[in-house]
């Protein structure tokens, strides 16, 4: 069955056989390269989410650090001045939070506040009410003075539109009840969620919209979780589970000793009639000193109306309490330690970073504009990289990684080089079959063609000289007529020894068996020797030949085989003939002329209807032939013109052709010897 498969395989076949081969071939290539470049994206993305908790984690401890710093800060600091050294000195100097404007390693700080017992408020940047108009004692001029009453005032309006019931240092409250409603409902609870109608404008000005309604995908998330759970250990889970429960606990309250000096009036007084320098110490015996023991709460952070960060602790002290802390401008914050780190890392290229309040998102900084932030919630959407909420007092802020694409690495790289490669190889492959088995199936029709003529040219003259041979062995024929017979027969055998000569000639050079004889020959004694050959062809066909050929060409030398090229000349003339045999004109032109560039060309041209233009690249390609086998009028095998070109190119030169009007003419040409 193959074997019959394949003697009746046409082009059809080929292709269709060639489809399923490569069907066969690039669906599991194609699969194998899907399922290594989805493992690769999978294995970056997971890097890409360690290095985000990295990230998220750096940005944590490096918070957490600065915010245990102003934890550790004693009560005394956020008065304008405090106890220096030891108490029994008695001697004052301002605090450290006093200098202007104020100073601190948390980024974004407005300044720091106090709320005492009654409900007033203070910042360690003006001087006690007493004192203030003794400023300049303390280093404060009147323009620094001002400058330093304007921040308390901004301070002030921003905590008193958050809550209405703080007020200026310069107006008594001393109902308690209604001081510690203020702090524990303003201050310390959630306000925002006890009143979302009034807060909702507000809220509008410090948010980008809501996490939830960003609608961020988890597909690699949990793709991830099941891996992770294939990987991991029980006891590896539990640890790292009791690892983030203990960084997220809260810190306990802590104690502390605070000696303070009992102001009046008068120690105010004078205290700045005898020091005019800023820190300049008070005489212990007008200050009088007492010691305390506060308890200060840890930080905790609430986002204000105004959109500011306000970081703030309770202190009890004496069975009162105070209300310590600091207003943080949210933008400067957010860049300083959430934005320059996330831009300093190559998650910035692939991802971006959503800092969100609660369930409120304050920012968003994304790789692709150096801008940092995002109005149109549609393009905070997409896949979920990284989730993490900050430790206590910043818990209530997460930081949250969405994709914009993952990177494609070196091994990305190499996966897409080595699909394309495999691609190419094979389409590549399959093209370069299907040519070869097109041609051999027009190599096979070719030589089936051939055989077809051969035994067409081989029967057709046997047939007739043995019939023309048995009626001249009869006596059949009269005397008139033999010599007619003679000259068929005689004919018939020359065409079939053309025939003969040019397969065993085709089969040598084919075989590499038989290389051009050269030798130098002048072009008048080539004409000669062609013409002698040709006329007599000519003549039996009733043929007359045309001869041009200049002086100066018939003196030049070429260098040819000269066997070879009245072969090549027979070859063309018995063309010629066989293709005008119905033109009016029977003639056949022989020329010669030299060409610009050293070179001798030969043409032998025929009158009849010439050469079809899309057959004029087709002609000199072994056993091609014009007409179709089974209705072709003229004789010839296929070979003539191919083993015409070969035998020139062999010789070093070029054969060509061209339609004329009328008929074709085939030029061959040699390079002139020159001594």
């Amino acid at each position: 069955m193959i074997k019959n498969s394949l003697k009746t395989l046409d082009k059809q076949k080929l292709r269709r056989w060639l489809g399923v081969f490569f069907i066969t071939l690039f669906i599991p290539g194609a699969l194998l390269v899907q399922q290594s470049y989805t493992r690769l994206k999978w294995e970056t993305f997971h890097q890409h989410q360690r290095m985000a908790e990295e990230l998220s984690e750096r940005i944590d401890s490096s918070l957490g650090d600065l915010l245990e710093k102003e934890n550790q800060r004693p009560f005394t600091d956020y008065a304008f001045l405090n106890i220096a050294g030891d108490a029994s000195a008695g001697f004052l100097q301002r605090s450290p939070l006093s200098n202007f404007p104020p100073e601190s390693e948390i980024p974004g700080l407005l300044g720091y506040f106090q709320v005492d017992a009654s409900g007033v408020l203070n910042t360690p940047l003006v001087p006690d009410d007493q004192s203030l108009s003794q400023s300049e004692s303390y280093g404060i001029n009147a323009k620094e003075l001002d400058q330093r009453l304007s921040l308390q005032n901004q301070i002030q309006g921003i905590l008193a539109a958050q809550n209405n019931r703080i007020r200026a240092p310069d107006v008594a409250l001393n109902d308690m009840e209604v001081l510690a409603e203020a702090v524990e409902e303003r201050l310390v609870s959630d306000a925002l969620e006890s009143a979302p109608v009034a807060q909702s404008a507000a809220r509008k000005k410090v948010s980008l919209g809501k996490v939830e309604d960003l609608q961020l995908q988890q597909t690699y998330q949990k793709k991830e979780s099941i891996v992770a759970k294939l990987k991991s250990t029980e006891p590896e889970l539990v640890s790292r589970q009791s690892k983030v429960q203990i960084s997220k606990s809260a810190p306990a309250p802590r104690f502390e000793q605070n000696v303070l000096p009992e102001a009046s009036r008068d120690f105010y007084s004078s205290s700045l009639q005898n020091d005019s320098a800023a820190d300049a110490p008070v005489e212990r015996d007008k200050l009088r000193v007492k010691t305390f023991e506060s308890e200060i709460d840890p930080f905790e952070l609430q986002l204000l109306e105004s959109g500011h960060f306000m970081l703030f602790r309770k202190v009890w002290l004496n069975e009162q309490r105070y209300i310590q802390g600091m207003l943080i401008k949210q933008n400067e914050f957010l860049d300083a330690s959430v934005k320059q780190a996330f831009s300093s890392t190559g998650l910035s290229d692939m991802s971006n970073l959503l800092v969100a309040y609660k369930s409120d998102v304050l920012a968003a900084f994304s790789g692709r504009s150096n801008s940092g932030y995002l109005t149109d919630r549609r393009e905070l959407m997409g896949e979920q990289l990284y989730q993490m909420r900050l430790s206590d007092p910043l818990s209530d802020l997460q930081l949250i990684y969405s994709i914009i694409q993952l990177p494609m690495g070196a091994g990305g790289q190499v996966i897409v080089w080595l699909g394309i490669v495999l691609a190419s190889v094979l389409l590549g492959g399959v093209y370069l079959m299907y040519r070869l088995g097109v041609r051999q199936i027009d190599l096979v029709n070719q030589q089936q063609n051939f055989v077809s003529a051969v035994s067409h040219e081989l029967k057709t003259p046997l047939t007739s000289i043995r019939m023309y041979g048995e009626m001249l062995r009869e006596g059949w024929a009269s005397e008139d007529k033999k010599r007619s017979y003679y000259d068929f027969i005689f004919d018939e055998s020359e065409r079939l020894s053309r025939l003969i000569n040019n397969v065993l000639q085709l089969a040598r050079m084919t075989r590499n068996e038989q290389q051009a004889e050269l030798s130098e020959c002048e072009v008048a004694s080539l004409l000669r020797d062609i013409q002698s050959k040709i006329t007599v062809q000519l003549e039996r066909a009733d043929y007359t030949l045309d001869l041009f050929c200049d002086e100066s060409t018939k003196a030049a030398t070429i260098e040819v085989d000269t066997d070879w090229l009245t072969q090549i000349m027979i070859n063309l003339v018995d063309n010629a003939i066989k293709f005008s045999a119905d033109s009016e004109m029977k003639k056949v032109e022989l020329s010669c002329q030299g060409m610009a560039n050293h070179q001798v060309s030969f043409t032998i041209r025929d009158f009849g209807p010439g050469i079809d233009k899309a057959q004029l690249k087709q002609i000199f390609k072994l056993f091609y032939r014009t007409e179709n086998e089974l209705t072709r009028e003229t004789t010839g095998t296929g070979i003539g013109l191919s083993l015409v070109q070969q035998m020139v190119t062999s010789m070093g030169g070029t054969v060509a052709v061209e339609n004329r009007k009328p008929g074709a003419a085939f030029s061959v040409t040699f390079p002139i010897k020159t001594l």
